[in-house]
């Protein structure tokens, strides 16, 4: 009998691709060659994976094809289908937004009134339009939305957003954030009970990754009549480890700090005495 599987639908190229891959393999799980593949299969976890258009993956997933997909929240909502969300992923971050031409003043969703709005989006900036009561006219189109101004398409547009470099390249700013959007796992919501085992050890692998990539382990020296200061600060998993050095009234200690708090922490131990402060990355985190 052959071994039950767990099918999971990723992007076949671009930045989603390549961070989904690296969160698998981070996860310890091992693919066989993927390069110019429909589907592939895990040589050490229960796993095939199938390299699809982002835009598909929602419809896979809904479907059972796949039991799985990794895909953008902005995708996901704009598709509108029957899946679940069964953990966010932190990376591929992006917004949708509105932005108008430079020399605009945008005063708010009353400045869309009788606009024409060109997006690929048109599902979820309908949505907007409908909550702010705005009647506009929307143009969908696949690509490139951001020259629709300038050749005379539309007034606006709603697109994605990172850094906003296209934008200003084409004379454009952004005015209103429609949607924050991350890559997250979704779920086909029939799945069997194996496969939602399975799924179970996939979500324990990427939590562990997760909080490894929000913390830093640190090692430092303090002198025996500063630990109270010291150890104050680092609250550690549990509580900080502390072991006795060769030099009379020193302690080595070593505890995990936050990545958001890992600066004004650093900054409170060398204000409380410790020295010789070494920060290591982690690799793996299970709490």
């Amino acid at each position: 009998m052959s071994q039950v599987k767990l099918k999971i639908a990723i992007q076949k190229s671009g930045r989603l691709y390549d961070d989904s891959i690296k969160l698998l393999n981070e996860c310890g799980i091992e693919l066989r060659n993927v390069k110019d593949r429909l589907k592939t299969e895990s040589d050490n976890f229960p796993m095939e994976i199938f390299f699809l258009r982002d835009d598909d993956i929602p419809q896979y997933v809904e479907d059972g094809v796949a039991d799985i997909g990794i895909v953008g929240e902005n995708v996901l909502f704009e598709k509108n289908k029957k899946v679940e969300i069964v953990e966010k992923l932190g990376f591929s971050k992006c917004r949708l937004s509105i932005a108008v031409p430079r020399n605009e003043t945008y005063d708010g969703p009353a400045y869309l009134q009788g606009k024409r709005i060109a997006t690929s989006y048109p599902f979820l900036v309908n949505q907007f339009l409908e909550k702010e009561g705005i009647q506009a006219e929307i143009h969908e189109i696949s690509g490139s939305v951001e020259i629709a101004p300038g050749i005379g398409l539309a007034d606006v547009v709603a697109d994605l957003v990172s850094s906003g470099s296209t934008l200003f390249m084409n004379g454009l700013k952004e005015v209103a954030a429609i949607l924050q959007s991350q890559a997250v796992l979704i779920r086909n919501s029939g799945m069997d009970e194996v496969k939602l085992q399975i799924l179970n050890k996939l979500l324990f692998r990427i939590s562990a990754v997760k909080k490894s990539k929000r913390n830093k382990y640190v090692l430092l020296n303090a002198p025996n009549d500063r630990l109270d200061q010291i150890i104050a600060q680092l609250p550690g998993m549990k509580s900080p480890t502390v072991l006795p050095l060769a030099e009379t009234g020193w302690s080595s200690v070593h505890s995990v700090i936050n990545e958001d708090e890992f600066w004004d922490k650093i900054e409170a131990l060398k204000a409380a005495g410790a020295q010789g402060i070494l920060v290591v990355p982690i690799e793996k985190m299970i709490v």
